[in-house]
């Protein structure tokens, strides 16, 4: 078997609920898989599978022998006073295992053949998972991920949490790497950051996510758990789109077929007595094949139909206004002379690192929070809606429904009674898991009834407060369509790119330096111009030092500028963009190429060496890029002009 791993009709169910019927599904080394499928479909029960937690009903796994296993688990790691060396080093306990036992069986005065030959496989083990010094692959591994080794777990934010827990599963350099839900709960430059890392890992991946800009970024495959079954399709998240359309396309067709034939055969067999005289016993036993066939048809589960009750009345034409405003917790300055005017219909993201303020920005802008100093104005005949507060004020004891209709057994949306559980079918809750109570539900099911809830209420302003976490990507495009149509004012804080991109026209940046900007569009228009977030207060001491004297540096220089370029830093700035371009082509070529399946069959040193080249064109890239925003900069400045994208809030 050259797969890593390979399931042969695999079944598995929980009482009445079938997870797997009869699922074939591999993976090969080098691949890089997203498991996708809506929540509660068994992506994390597949995952169990795999590791072997779980056992199926019917059917055979198959693991390549001496297969080396890795996961970095869902939840973060434990908030503990172990240092972040310890807890790395636990991701070594096999090997550890494995050099005992070959060092127990060598102290033996003579090996049989039995032990030599169980010693030549630990052997071949033992190098394949990184070589004998043990330590000095963990140093390693606390180095090439910049991991603070000192400091302790609880000293940590979780998405410093997030990076320990992988190199924990990294550190014993499995063939096999599994990430369930891995983005959750990160930041966007941890997210990057994890997406280089898995871009660099030479095994094979199988990862679940919501995370769509992530998957088409890392996924080589993307396997779909849908109905009990697993299908394959190549390619990103947008090639995975354009192939289940299709794919279902063909379903719908072939099911209509089928339905007119069953329809044509039933008449045939109503027929009367001179009919049934002559008629065909082996068309008879077909038509109960048939039968029994439609009756096995499993339909596709309904999709999520989300409605927003908007407010009938408009907002003032000036909806916030915030005057240099000034906060900071503990010593800690998070908004500094900030102002903002947000207008009637704005569509405003809000980007930044953990730590850095931006629910607090939220809460002053809502008055829901005094600044220390400045001013904020709300505007009149503002209906507010809140997702963040409402998280806060959910009831945990009480069902589904009556959290949703407040013992009530009709809601008006828009005008239109709608009973509670037909409201919450369109928010994927069946009947019974309506009746269940909230402290029951997962994570993604949690924020599907505080949406829920939250679109019960008439608003002209929605401000939504991370509203994307633990959400499947079908609630996501439903969530997106509904926003996309929203009439009213609308505020986000996430991390979802994706999210961003589709439901904004504007973003307010925590960029590094601490300045908040206001951009035109979404995530990708900010990013194109390849500046940095905010590190948050919450990050190691090494990072905070080295953002540090970044700033440090930035204010150092003189602030003074030329009345125009000399004439060999014209020449420069004007060779700029062709060389930008020239190096964004090969590092296109060059990402597409690691991309590939087989790329990590080849050669480990070939291997090693065109992922060396792919990190110097991004280094010169990043170079040409930084020294092209500097020139333009002073240009800018020796013009007395400010013609760039970016503009300062107020």
């Amino acid at each position: 078997m050259s797969s890593l791993i390979r399931f042969d009709r695999i079944s598995l169910s929980f009482g009445d609920q079938c997870i797997l019927a009869t699922a074939d599904f591999a993976i090969d080394a080098g691949e890089r898989v997203c498991l996708v499928g809506r929540n509660g479909a068994g992506k994390s029960t597949t995952i169990k599978l795999i590791t072997g937690q779980l056992e199926p009903d019917e059917g055979k796994i198959e693991r390549l022998g001496g297969i080396r296993v890795s996961a970095l688990d869902q939840k973060l790691a434990e908030s503990s006073g172990r240092t972040v060396r310890d807890f790395v080093a636990g991701g070594m306990q096999d090997q550890l295992k494995r050099i005992a036992k070959y060092q127990q069986l060598a102290a033996q005065p003579a090996p049989g053949g039995a032990a030599l030959d169980e010693m030549a496989s630990l052997e071949r083990q033992i190098e394949a998972g990184g070589g004998w010094s043990v330590d000095t692959q963990i140093e390693a591994m606390i180095s090439q991920l910049s991991l603070p080794a000192e400091q302790t777990l609880s000293e940590l934010s979780g998405g410093w949490r997030r990076r320990v827990a992988l190199a924990q599963a990294l550190v014993s350099v499995p063939d096999l790497l599994l990430l369930d839900e891995p983005t959750n709960h990160l930041d966007i430059t941890t997210i990057e950051w994890l997406e280089q890392q898995i871009l660099r890992f030479s095994g094979a991946v199988l990862f679940v996510t919501h995370d769509r800009s992530f998957v088409q970024r890392v996924a080589t495959r993307v396997v779909d758990l849908d109905r009990g079954r697993l299908r394959s399709w190549p390619g990103g998240y947008r090639e995975y789109l354009q192939q289940k359309a299709k794919a279902e396309e063909d379903e719908d067709r072939q099911n209509s077929l089928f339905d007119k034939k069953l329809a044509e055969e039933e008449a045939w067999i109503r027929q009367g007595i001179k009919a049934r005289e002559h008629r065909n016993e082996g068309r008879v036993r077909a038509l109960e094949a048939m039968r029994e066939e439609r009756a096995q048809r499993l339909k596709r589960p309904r999709t999520a139909r989300i409605h927003i009750n908007q407010s009938d009345e408009l907002s003032g034409r000036k909806v916030i206004e915030a005057r240099n405003v000034t906060h900071g917790f503990g010593g800690v300055r998070l908004l500094e002379d900030f102002s903002l005017r947000i207008m009637r219909g704005d569509r405003i993201g809000i980007i930044g690192n953990n730590g850095v303020g931006k629910t607090t920005l939220l809460r002053i802008l809502l008055g829901e929070l005094e600044p220390d100093h400045g001013t904020v104005k709300l505007g009149t005949n503002l209906d507010v809606a809140y997702f963040d507060q409402l998280r806060r004020e959910i009831d945990e004891t009480k069902t589904v429904a009556e959290i949703i209709g407040e013992g009530r057994e009709y809601i008006s949306i828009n005008g239109k009674k709608k009973h509670v559980v037909g409201y919450l079918t369109d928010f994927l809750f069946s009947a019974k898991r309506a009746m269940t109570r909230v402290a029951a539900l997962s994570g993604g099911e949690r924020n599907r009834v505080i949406l829920a809830k939250l679109f019960t209420r008439s608003a002209n302003l929605l401000v939504l407060d991370e509203p994307t976490n633990d959400l499947d990507v079908e609630t996501l495009e439903a969530l997106e369509a509904r926003l996309a149509e929203y009439a009213g004012t609308l505020i986000v804080v996430s991390h979802d790119r994706h999210f961003l991109d589709s439901v904004v026209t504007s973003t307010l940046v925590f960029e590094e330096g601490g300045a908040i900007r206001r951009y035109a569009g979404g995530y990708s228009d900010w990013a194109r111009l390849r500046h940095q977030l905010t590190i948050g207060e919450q990050a190691p001491k090494a990072a905070k030092a080295g953002a540090a004297d970044a700033r440090i540096a930035r204010k150092a220089k003189p602030s003074s500028a030329p009345h125009k370029l000399s004439y060999k830093l014209q020449r420069e700035l004007d060779a700029l963009p062709d060389q930008i371009e020239l190096l964004e082509t090969e590092l296109a070529g060059l990402q597409a190429e690691v991309a590939l399946p087989e790329f990590y069959q080849r050669p480990r040193v070939e291997v090693e060496a065109e992922l060396k080249r792919l990190e110097d064109v991004q280094a010169r890239l990043d170079s040409a890029v930084e020294r092209w925003a500097e020139l333009e900069e002073q240009a800018q400045a020796a013009a007395s002009t400010r013609t760039g994208v970016a503009e300062d809030v107020g």
